[in-house]
């Protein structure tokens, strides 16, 4: 149950913790070189590759400290080889976010850039892979700048034709949208605790075929994915972990398997995106893009004409909850709504009614 006087998170993560995840971060103090973390580092990992229902013969689950971009960074650096090149897929921040990674690696690369409101242009990336350099397409599948959820699939046909490999930045959508870790080529896909997951900030980890590991490059210390594999596969862990995010996000996951998984989570926010797409459609605000390319997770809106995002996530605060703001070019004209997180049907009643109130105020 959600306290109405605490403001509801909106954002794209972190999300409103429910109270079992909430109570986990208040387990006992514990050494991460100790076996009783070795036990639970093994079951989150376990718990992970059941997400997707991955065979751990060929995938590994590396757990790391640090945020979603933190993953992408490690994924990245580790998994495009010393003799590798990546094509990186950019419509939007954490795209750009990609291309900027690489650059700071001195990864050899290229970008296929697009406007930020555009979907992936494949004609585009098939003439690039024509040149038959590049050994790996790094591609964001949720893009949270507009919301758009990516055509992965058709991305990943081509890749296959071309035998290319894939790194997924799945921050914002691994356990709620689908990834096909089968027919698509993926190297490695990226991903946090804090969001579809709904456990807390502080864990990432990277799913990874187990001979993209074996092929992988170091360039980093710290984030270098074969050496907390091997570590992991052994019991241990190379450095620091974050026990007490480590417990939120064991909860989260016992949360999430035993409530269905990544299809009932897909509905469980499909039907939550459709009653706040539809009440905001009712009171005569537009979303960015159609219904069909956007993601369940979160949507972007056209702010209202008069109404400023600082007044709209002001009144909104004031009223219980925490939106989000356009990015770059986007900043004075969208903001977004995500419905991660423990959230009531009640809760979106109230967002819309308070939105209403608003507007008729205005």
């Amino acid at each position: 149950m959600t306290d109405s006087r605490v403001p509801l998170l909106l954002n794209p993560g972190p999300v409103t913790l429910s109270d079992t995840v909430r109570k986990a971060l208040l387990r006992p103090d514990l050494c991460h070189r100790e076996p009783e973390f070795s036990e639970l580092q093994s079951a989150i990992r376990h718990k992970l590759l059941q997400v997707h229902k991955l065979d751990q013969k060929d995938w590994a689950a590396v757990l790391l400290t640090g945020s979603g971009t933190a993953a992408v960074e490690a994924m990245l650096s580790s998994l495009v080889p010393v003799t590798g090149r990546v094509l990186i897929v950019a419509n939007g921040v954490y795209g750009e976010r990609m291309a900027r990674m690489a650059a700071i690696h001195r990864i050899d690369h290229e970008i296929c850039q697009h406007d930020w409101h555009a979907g992936i242009d494949l004609a585009a990336i098939e003439q690039a892979l024509q040149q038959k350099t590049c050994s790996h397409i790094a591609v964001v599948q949720h893009e949270t700048t507009t919301g758009r959820l990516n055509d992965i699939a058709a991305l990943a046909a081509l890749a296959s034709r071309y035998q290319v490999e894939l790194l997924l930045d799945a921050v914002s959508s691994f356990a709620a949208e689908e990834i096909d870790f089968i027919d698509w080529p993926i190297a490695g896909c990226a991903a946090t605790a804090n969001k579809c997951l709904h456990g807390v900030p502080g864990i990432s980890f990277v799913i990874c075929q187990r001979q993209a590991l074996a092929g992988a490059a170091q360039r980093t210390l710290y984030m270098h994915l074969p050496t907390y594999a091997d570590a992991q596969n052994n019991g241990g862990t190379p450095f620091t972990q974050s026990v007490q995010c480590c417990y939120a996000l064991d909860a989260a996951l016992d949360e999430f398997l035993a409530a269905g998984g990544r299809p009932a989570r897909q509905r469980l926010y499909q039907q939550r995106m459709q009653r706040v797409r539809s009440g905001l459609v009712g009171l005569g605000i537009e979303p960015l893009l159609e219904d069909a390319v956007n993601s369940c997770v979160l949507n972007a809106f056209r702010l209202p004409a008069g109404l400023s995002y600082a007044t709209l996530h002001d009144e909104l605060k004031q009223a219980g909850f925490i939106i989000y703001a356009g990015q770059g070019e986007f900043a004075k004209t969208l903001f977004r709504i995500a419905v991660m997180g423990e959230l009531q049907n009640t809760d979106l009643e109230r967002l819309l009614d308070a939105i209403k109130k608003l507007l008729m105020h205005d």
